[in-house]
């Protein structure tokens, strides 16, 4: 079978596509034939992990010392990226009663990927659902990570009709999932803040209202919200502070030391508070994301899908400036 591999850190150049064998299921493991794997932000930080400092990487010391250590110091450990995938299974083994072959399932590989491949051979209980019928497998392929993190999210902070929240990055990797959660799910009055190119985009995901931060300072507006979530760790609670109401909470899904410790002290102070969270990808979730996009009410935003030998043009076109929605491999 083909796959994508990188032998080194480094740019899109490292992506190379050879041949490998094709993995044997055992008996509680699906092999599926992969039809679309998204380009997500998490192939790009592993690529180029060697080359992402401490105080570029977008959480606390430890996770990025973690970090190191699993995927590789010197020398990748894991050589096939490619954490969410869309397609059919081919093959089940013996004990599987989830799957059959035939089935079109749509997941998430997790921090040991693989999914960069015409194959992925995965444990039953692993991260993977029935890919609904009414959207294509590059679209499926965009939605397991940031659907299922958007849910958690909302359930957590335990967001109620009318909630005037605004996500701050709505046109990111999961900021888009999240708008729409919140909206069609959650019925909250969302705002999303996001540049000027990408603001018909989030309109068309169901914001209430949309600032283009090129233009505009949300946080000195004059108006103000229940929630304030930060998908990149961007604002300080300081500027942000402004724009909270009495019981506010400001939300970093990528935090630092510092937020960590504005989220000690915010909760002694009383008032608007800073909550740091780590979010968690669970199967419910994936099957309610499945249920959502079946009703209509969760979809993708795909902006080009590049066949598997173009992987390196789809790794530099993921990192532009100037794409509009998500990065798709066609395998």
């Amino acid at each position: 079978m083909r796959v994508a591999k990188i032998r080194e850190f480094g740019p899109p150049e490292v992506l190379h596509v050879e041949q490998a064998p094709q993995p044997v299921p055992n008996a509680h493991e699906v092999l599926i034939r992969v039809h679309a794997a998204s380009v997500s932000f998490a192939d790009r930080l592993v690529r180029n992990f060697r080359g992402t400092g401490a105080q570029q990487f977008h959480m606390p010391f430890l996770f990025w010392l973690l970090g190191r250590v699993s995927f590789g110091l010197r020398h990748p450990r894991v050589h096939i990226l490619g954490s969410e995938f869309s397609g059919v299974v081919e093959r089940v083994g013996a004990s599987v009663q989830r799957f059959a072959a035939g089935d079109a399932v749509f997941g998430f590989c997790g921090p040991r990927m693989g999914a960069n491949a015409e194959y992925v051979c995965l444990p039953e209980r692993a991260l993977i659902t029935r890919k609904p019928a009414n959207i294509s497998h590059a679209e499926a392929a965009t939605l397991p990570y940031a659907a299922m993190l958007a849910l958690d999210l909302m359930q957590r902070l335990h967001v109620q009709p009318g909630a005037r929240v605004l996500v701050n990055g709505a046109s990111g990797g999961i900021g888009p999932s999240i708008v729409q959660v919140a909206k069609q799910r959650y019925q909250a009055v969302v705002t999303g803040v996001c540049s000027t190119a990408n603001l018909d985009m989030v309109r068309a995901l169901g914001a209430d209202a949309v600032v283009d931060y090129t233009r505009e300072d949300f946080a000195s507006s004059g108006q103000t919200y229940d929630l304030v979530i930060d998908v990149l760790g961007k604002s300080s609670f300081a500027h942000v502070r402004p724009a909270l109401s009495r019981t506010g909470r400001l939300v970093y899904v990528s935090f630092k030391e510092k937020q960590l410790m504005q989220m000690a002290v915010s909760r002694l102070a009383g008032g608007p508070r800073v909550i740091c969270m780590l979010l968690q990808e669970k199967q419910e979730n994936l099957e309610l994301a499945r249920e959502l996009i079946e009703a209509g009410q969760l979809r993708a935003i795909v902006d080009r899908v590049y066949p598997l030998a173009e992987i390196a043009d789809a790794h530099r076109y993921a990192e532009a400036p100037t794409r509009k929605g998500a990065v798709v491999l066609s395998v």
